[in-house]
């Protein structure tokens, strides 16, 4: 980024069905917006939803919405979403939880890394450090079988490798836009990074239950979930 400039970042918001939270995650990110020296942008992306999160979003004044005509998944909305930002020309994209689970009081916690240069990625994480945020035991337990496979793969840590709340610079926009995992891609997006010799770090954050709307991880997700991520990784070890 130029000397004495405002770095441009994107915030985006992947959506399913979030009509009862998604307004408002939008004006909480907007009141953080005007305490910090950022130009910051909301892209909703909205993946094929049923109910009215396009509406909600615009008349919450979400810079754009996206309306995929069908649902992609996680991994086809957030690749739109590195698409939108690589086009654009974005400095920074960060990814927001549409649910209201991430504080974005915490925004500028994530971004920082990115902005002094130390790294090309960074990830709210909530256990890095104690915090209030209290997971299932099967989740628990996904986290602990990823932060392993990880560190077996890449040599690093990583304590919360399933977060949503993350941020990435110039180098991995453009790497997202071009290939991003389809299912589940959290994890897998960290051994790729690591292999192209791209650097991320965890920060502290806070995160709460998701504020309306029901969760699209049900237990048979969550089972093919660990049995895909594990194998992508594992594989991903032997290239």
């Amino acid at each position: 980024m130029p000397m004495n400039s405002k770095p441009k970042v994107l915030v985006i918001i992947p959506a399913f069905n979030e009509e009862g939270s998604i307004a408002n995650v939008i004006r909480r990110i907007q009141a953080v917006t005007r305490h910090i020296e950022i130009d910051l942008d909301t892209l909703v992306v909205n993946d094929g939803s049923h109910d009215n999160t396009v509406e909600a979003a615009r008349q919450a004044g979400a810079t754009a919405v996206i309306d995929l005509p069908f649902n992609l998944g996680i991994g086809g909305a957030m690749q739109t979403g590195y698409l939108y930002a690589y086009k654009n020309h974005y400095d920074i994209a960060l990814q927001i939880d549409a649910d209201g689970q991430h504080n974005p009081t915490d925004i500028p916690t994530v971004l920082e890394p990115l902005l002094c240069g130390e790294v090309n990625f960074s990830i709210g994480s909530r256990y890095v450090e104690k915090t209030a945020y209290h997971a299932s035991p099967m989740r628990r337990v996904g986290m602990i079988v990823f932060s392993k496979l990880i560190h077996l793969v890449t040599k690093q840590q990583v304590k919360d490798p399933t977060s949503g709340f993350r941020a990435a610079d110039k180098r991995v926009i453009e790497m997202f836009a071009e290939q991003y995992p389809v299912d589940y891609p959290e994890v897998e997006v960290l051994v790729h990074m690591s292999r192209r010799g791209l650097t991320f770090r965890e920060v502290p954050v806070e995160m709460s239950a998701r504020a309306a709307g029901n969760s699209s991880i049900t237990p048979i997700k969550s089972a093919y979930y660990m049995v895909k991520v594990g194998l992508a990784v594992l594989i991903s070890a032997t290239r």
